[in-house]
């Protein structure tokens, strides 16, 4: 099944997630007709390789333009139409920079994975728990609940200040009236009458001034607690999800509705504004002594003004956090000269606004209170908020294209890392292995945090790992997993569920006996993984993290042939395989090779190298000692489908062969004496063809090709 197929089979919280990040810039009607297409090329090359770029771009409008004869032959009028509309949109948008249409393709790609990721993955820690309590979710309907409330009571008054307005326009053309009589008449029964009656309004008009000035006053007061005690506490929630998200955790949601909120009581606001205006324009034309318009309206305009602005103030949001488009999966580290996108968002929906509001950006100047490193960004620092940034019409604004640049001092200092870049809102960090102790403060603001962090709990710090490898490679880790890298960095086989690890142990100190630190060798497995094994990891079929003791006792009781898949502890960014067999008096052997490298990875798939892969035993024919994936699933049922290509019959040399040349493959073979029940280092890959590999079968002995292979001129 293609991973659209997949993702379109999510439930609907994960499809909304989809939705936000296609747009223009790569629209879905894209993604959904070429969808096959698409995922067959290798965007992510290609957004490092403009030749490569730009004849994917001229393939991709080459695969519009058959789907427009297509639908042309339907006459399906309106997809014509989007169809012409978006070919012309991305061959202008992308025919000077072809690379950026592969980063962003890729990006997609990577995050629809990840989605998929977080969608079979369980709930595994506190961090995750936390941040899907039903509390917030309960405070959220409240929210909603409330605001729907304060809008309707802020209707209520509008009639209660346009009653007002009809009463005292009443009260105004009678006592006028009155006024226009002449001085002998108004002592008439009749003209006292009136008079009475104008008392009686007057009366009435200040019962309902003072009664719309207290529902106004009400409202205020309620929309001023919403705002403390629940908006702005799921702002915060908000922003938490966010920064988990940014660090590889849960996708994170809910700001269309915040934007909702937020819209309504900025409506509700102005509206109330608007009502004491009014309030203001009837107390000019009628007052009298005791007014409570006058006495009230200041303070209460004051408090409206500064709810206005405090809400506008906390509506102004990053979207999405600063990310480097060629190294999108390592979000907020910024590295100088290289350009990175972040986009902001007004929370107030309102179409006054568009167009009325600039953003500046800039890099905090607090940052030289931690650092002796100065900072200045390179590109367009203001542009104007509008609805056209966004695909749900809200008010954004987004900056492509800036650079953070060191500026020059006596002080110093590598250039190629990126600014601690922090504000209220928008959160960058300098070093990768940040990235993990982010998730774990909630003071976003806190720099010194970073140059002296505090001892983490290791029970979220794993969590924060297993993010790692869901946003980085596509799948997390289990609990075993998991268990096994509390193991190595505690030193210890006891539960991690309270332990604590300082900042130098995870990345400061080297691991017992080895040469790089914890962090180290578990960025060259996410390396390995990314660029080598990505599609057997995320089939689950690579154990990864398993001491060797641990290994021994999963296998002893298995049947022969059976192995698992492990990253090597002693060597950076290698992986190796360990299977079980016994010997001919039963006794139970465990056979691991040297680890592969990304360098022998390179030259063959490791898909093919457990295919392929032969054991000569001493006297005996090479086989294949790889028969089931721990615990019982047979090889070719596990691995089949990422084989390159169908092993190749073997045969006699012939002149049949491409252009007379014999056809050739890279056999991985391994030679175990019998005599030892340790296995030797396996040989490099023997690049020998299927074809030389039988006759010399056919003309010697097993015995002799052993010899051979075990021979110092083999070795070399």
């Amino acid at each position: 099944m293609s991973q659209w197929n997949q993702v379109q089979q999510l439930e609907i919280k994960f499809l909304e997630q989809v939705d936000q990040f296609y747009d223009d810039t790569f629209p879905m009607e894209v993604r959904h007709l070429l969808a096959q297409w698409i995922e067959g090329q290798d965007w992510e090359a290609a957004s490092n390789n403009e030749t490569m770029a730009t004849i994917l771009l001229q393939n991709l409008l080459l695969q519009l333009d058959e789907q427009l004869g297509r639908v042309a032959q339907e006459k399906n009028l309106l997809l014509i139409h989007n169809l012409k509309r978006i070919r012309k949109l991305l061959q202008g948008k992308y025919h000077g920079n072809p690379m950026h249409i592969a980063v962003v393709i890729s990006n997609c790609l990577r995050e629809e994975r990840r989605i998929l990721a977080a969608a079979s993955m369980p709930v595994q820690g506190p961090l995750e728990k936390s941040l899907q309590s039903s509390v917030v979710s309960e405070r959220q309907r409240n929210v909603e609940h409330k605001v729907a409330a304060i809008k309707n009571s802020v209707q209520m008054t509008d009639q209660d200040v346009k009653y007002l307005e009809d009463l005292q326009d009443e009260f105004d053309y009678r006592y006028k009236t009155i006024q226009t009589i002449d001085q002998g008449d108004k002592n008439s029964v009749l003209v006292k009458q009136e008079v009475l009656t104008l008392q009686d309004m007057l009366n009435t008009l200040d019962f309902k001034r003072k009664e719309v000035l207290s529902k106004i006053t009400q409202i205020i007061s309620e929309i001023d607690t919403l705002m403390k005690n629940m908006l702005l506490e799921e702002l915060l929630d908000w922003k938490r999800r966010q920064q988990i998200a940014c660090i590889g955790g849960p996708l994170h949601s809910g700001l269309d509705q915040l934007q909702n909120c937020f819209t309504l009581l900025a409506e509700s606001l102005f509206q109330v504004r608007r009502q004491m205006e009014k309030l203001d324009e009837q107390s000019t034309k009628v007052s009298y002594e005791g007014d409570p318009i006058p006495l009230q309206r200041p303070h209460l305009q004051e408090q409206v003004n500064f709810l206005i602005y405090n809400l506008f103030r906390n509506s102004f949001v990053v979207e999405r956090q600063p990310c480097m488009p060629t190294h999108p999966q390592r979000p907020l580290v910024l590295k100088t000269l290289i350009q990175f996108t972040v986009k902001l968002r007004l929370l107030i929906k309102l179409p006054e606004l568009n167009y009325q509001i600039k953003v500046k950006a800039t890099i905090d100047k607090n940052v030289s209170t931690v650092s002796n490193r100065r900072f200045i960004l390179c590109g367009t620092h203001v542009k104007a908020m509008n609805m056209e940034e966004s695909s749900n019409g809200s008010l954004s604004v987004e900056f492509r294209h800036l650079q953070p640049k060191e500026m020059k001092s006596s002080a110093g200092g590598k250039g190629n890392e990126g600014p601690h870049m922090v504000t209220e809102e928008l959160h960058s960090i300098s070093f990768e292995t940040q990235i993990c102790l982010y998730g774990l403060t909630i003071d976003l603001e806190n720099l010194v945090f970073f140059n002296n962090p505090p001892t983490a709990a290791l029970n979220q710090l794993l969590e924060v790992l297993s993010w790692q490898f869901s946003s980085y490679v596509g799948r997390g880790l289990n609990s075993d997993q998991l268990s096994m890298l509390a193991e190595k960095l505690t030193v210890q086989q006891t539960s991690y569920n309270d332990g604590q690890l300082s900042w130098a142990k995870f990345c400061k100190e080297h691991l017992p006996g080895k040469a790089f630190t914890f962090w180290v060798w578990l960025e060259a497995i996410l390396d390995l993984i990314k660029k080598h094994i990505l599609p057997l990891w995320i089939d689950g079929y690579i154990m990864g993290f398993v001491s060797k003791e641990k290994e021994r006792v999963l296998l002893k009781d298995k049947m022969p042939g059976t192995f698992l898949l492990r990253f090597s502890e002693s060597n950076l960014g290698g992986i190796t395989f360990t299977w079980v067999d016994q010997s001919e008096n039963g006794e139970v052997r465990f056979h691991s090779v040297e680890p592969y490298n990304k360098g022998r990875l390179a030259a063959l798939p490791f898909a093919d190298i457990l295919r392929d892969y032969k054991v000569i035993m001493a006297e005996n024919v090479p086989e294949n000692p790889l028969k089931y994936l721990y615990p019982d699933i047979p090889k070719d049922k596990a691995f089949g489908k990422h084989y390159s290509s169908q092993p190749n019959e073997v045969s006699r040399p012939t002149e049949r062969g491409d252009k007379g040349y014999v056809p050739s493959v890279f056999i991985p073979i391994s030679t175990i004496r019998s005599d030892s029940t340790e296995p030797r280092s396996p040989s490099d890959l023997l690049p020998m063809s299927p074809s030389v590999y039988a006759v010399l079968r056919e003309h010697l002995s097993p015995t002799v090709i052993e010899t051979a292979m075990s021979s110092p001129c083999s070795a070399d």
